[in-house]
């Protein structure tokens, strides 16, 4: 009787989704023949049916977007409330609906009117009677889950199901995050919908789905102020590139596109670096101390530039020596940043040579006569061009390979140790996420070359250009741009320092920026909200007050509105009991959440005297018991060798290259490919069914911060965790 019931229950939802369909494709039409009539708009031949034209085609683009990214799982939600409330159903869904009545069809899941579905709880209903989950693979409902909330009500509501939330929490993961935007929670939902102002910081232990409940936070936003939120854009800063092909599907599932996802290797528009330093590296890359080596070298005169510069005017030789130009530098440096001193350089040399004329004869002529002159004279453009050209953050980072001048700018700051190192790691002319920071920082101490305006552009007294701020290939004569350095003309770069703020930015492990990583990406949120994700105990950063302090600089003068998750949604209690309790015995400050679902299977620890083959067994056995992802964390030594091995075993054939793709972390495997090879600092705000651990004392082992990246490793499995020492 049970097994009838369902089926008429699902029938009956199966029946209101299909109608939703019928709508949505209605919709759908509907915006793209709007945008077919806006482009027909532009014929008009003027420009308001441009204007139109554009936002017409804008708006039924974005719609279109839109409709086309909530096609899965589009209805999950029904409410019935008590009669004086509603005497209709309402559904939520992932985007809002209406019916060819302009009637609500389906609510948005941010609206107000929907928050009710994760709010209410059966101590405090809000008038919600029932409520359902409806569980489905693409258009078709495969099951619901009912709770009962108010009980003092009489109702013949059927009930069906074990809770939803349960019934997701066994569900098998693959390569991508997915949304929980039927399950969210009532402490989730509180930090999803809390004030758009300020900074909401979420903390919590592993698996409570910090990670899942800001992003959804984004999409609140966007949502429910977004002009603001749109025109300023949506930053969402993650540890790897790994993780953001993992979390990328949720934002477009939950109807919004409108995000800039950037690991931090991608901060920066228009770089991006996958590989790492190693942790001794890392460490002094990473440390507040770089801010002062970077300014010092901004400051510096670039490496091989003119030294002096000679004339001869009228009765007087005039010279700009070492020291002349020292203090000419320093007079320009104390004005700003390096490359916005661009339009004054040729006025200051000019000022010092003609403080050096003595005789009537050589000031007879005038100042004006005398500006003319040598702004006439290619040796003395060559000169300034070749003293103080513009300058770019990498070629200024360059400068710190010399042994020699990185040993004279980090006087004081670095120990000869850390100079080695760094000059060791610049061997490899590879970009690393480490770099990164230190570019940024670069770019903001020389500041961006001034552009040049159209009226500038008219102006033909040279002089009058100078003073007016413009770029210095443009401000002097075509014999500037002949001698620019290394014989081209330079150009500015197209994205400039202006353009990098964000109306919101979205910080994820937030516990394992380093300070110079919190500098670059506290430029992008000065004026912007945020939302701050992380747990201490799960940081890879050696000196947290370190990075205390740069978070604080960073967010100085916003409110903080504190969230913290409670209950691990991931783990099995057996897994998250072990976990809980290696944490414990190395001493890390753990906060411990409790772990809601129990499997009865507890975590297998097996010794190895033949490492490659008790590993394959583990793992052949891992991936026959889960439908999901198996992740083999081993240290980073060890990560080409193990996916040499995977590569061979013929019972993972089908999965072995996923894993070899696995060795480049700009590379996704595909999602048949289950079985990959990570190092820990890979999983972080990652999740499998089955986690094979690989000589957990080797991961402990390679940083001052091991204990605390193998407790993360050991928090990665939903299913089943299997330690091979």
């Amino acid at each position: 009787m049970s097994d009838q019931l369902e089926e008429r229950e699902i029938a009956t939802e199966q029946n209101f989704v299909d109608r939703v369909y019928v709508q949505l494709e209605a919709s759908a039409r509907n915006a793209q023949q709007l945008a077919t009539e806006g482009h027909g708009r532009g014929k008009l031949g003027h420009e308001g049916g441009l204007v139109e034209r554009d936002a017409m085609v804008f708006h039924a683009a974005k719609r279109i977007a839109q409709l086309d990214a909530a096609h899965e799982g589009l209805v999950f939600g029904r409410l019935d409330l008590t009669p004086d409330i509603d005497a209709e159903p309402r559904y939520i869904g992932r985007i809002g609906l209406r019916d060819s009545n302009r009637d609500t069809m389906l609510i948005d899941w941010r609206a107000p009117a929907a928050a009710v579905f994760y709010q209410a709880t059966a101590a405090e209903p809000q008038g919600v009677i029932r409520r359902r989950v409806l569980r489905a693979e693409h258009r078709t409902v495969v099951g619901v889950e009912d709770e009962l909330l108010d009980t003092e009500i009489e109702t013949d509501l059927p009930i069906i199901g074990e809770g939803a939330l349960m019934a997701q929490l066994g569900r098998a993961r693959d390569r991508s995050m997915h949304s929980i935007v039927a399950t969210i929670q009532a402490e989730q939902d509180k930090a999803i919908r809390a004030p758009g102002k300020g900074v909401v910081s979420i903390s919590g232990g592993p698996g409570t789905g910090k990670t899942v409940v800001a992003l959804h936070r984004a999409a609140f936003l966007l949502y429910s102020d977004r002009r603001r939120y749109e025109s300023g854009g949506v930053l969402v800063v993650g540890p790897s590139g790994v993780f953001m092909r993992y979390i990328e599907r949720v934002l477009p599932s939950l109807g919004e596109t409108a995000v800039a996802l950037r690991s931090l290797g991608e901060v920066v528009d228009g770089m991006r670096a996958t590989r790492h330093d190693e942790p001794a590296v890392a460490d002094v890359k990473g440390s507040a101390r770089m801010a002062e080596v970077l300014r010092r070298t901004a400051r510096q005169q670039a490496p091989g530039s003119a030294g002096d510069f000679a004339y001869f005017w009228r009765d007087d030789r005039l010279i700009l020596d070492r020291g002349v130009l020292g203090r000419v530098r320093r007079q320009l440096m104390s004005q700003g940043r390096r490359n916005r001193q661009l339009p004054r350089v040729a006025n200051a040399l000019l000022d010092a040579l003609w403080r050096q004329v003595r005789g009537e004869r050589g000031r007879e002529p005038g100042r004006n006569f005398f500006n003319e002159e040598l702004l006439s004279d290619p040796r003395f453009l060559e000169f300034a061009t070749a003293w103080w050209p513009p300058l770019d953050a990498p070629t200024v980072l360059s400068w710190l390979h010399d042994p020699e001048f990185l040993r004279r700018v980090a006087d004081g700051l670095l120990t000869p140790e850390e100079q080695r190192l760094l000059t060791k790691s610049w061997a490899d002319p590879t970009l690393t996420v480490e770099d990164v920071p230190l570019i940024d920082e670069l770019r903001y101490a020389l500041g961006d070359v001034p552009l040049q305006t159209d009226a500038d552009h008219d102006r033909d007294d040279t002089l009058t250009a100078l003073e007016g701020g413009v770029d210095l290939q443009e401000l002097t004569t075509a014999a500037d741009r002949e001698y620019a350095p290394s014989g081209r003309s330079w150009a500015p770069p197209t994205h400039r320092i202006e353009d990098d703020a964000f109306a919101h930015v979205l910080i994820d492990e937030a516990q394992d920026l380093t300070p110079m990583q919190w500098r670059m990406v506290g430029r992008r949120g000065r004026t912007a909200s945020w939302t701050i994700v992380g747990d201490p105990a799960q940081s890879s950063w050696p000196v947290p007050e370190e990075s205390a302090a740069a978070r604080a600089e960073a967010l100085e003068g916003k409110p903080t509105h504190e969230f913290h998750l409670s209950t691990n949604y991931r783990n099995s209690a057996e897994i998250y009991e072990y976990a809980a309790a290696y944490a414990q015995r190395v001493g890390l400050d753990a906060d411990l959440p409790d772990a809601v679902r129990r499997t009865g299977t507890p975590p297998l620890e097996v010794s190895a005297t033949d490492l490659e083959a008790t590993v394959r067994e583990q793992v052949v056995a891992t991936a026959g018991r889960v439908t999901g992802t198996v992740g083999i964390v081993v240290p980073v030594a060890r990560r080409s060798e193990v996916n040499g091995w995977l590569a061979s075993w013929p019972e993972l054939a089908q999965d072995a290259a996923g894993a070899r793709a696995a060795v480049d972390s700009s590379v996704t495997p595909s999602g048949t490919d289950r079985v990959v090879v990570l190092t820990g600092l890979d999983t972080k705000g990652l999740e499998f069914d089955g986690i094979v651990v690989v000589r957990p004392q080797e991961i402990e082992d390679e940083s001052a911060t091991g204990r605390a990246t193998l407790y993360v490793v050991l928090t990665r499995a939903t299913q089943l965790l299997t330690v091979v020492s």
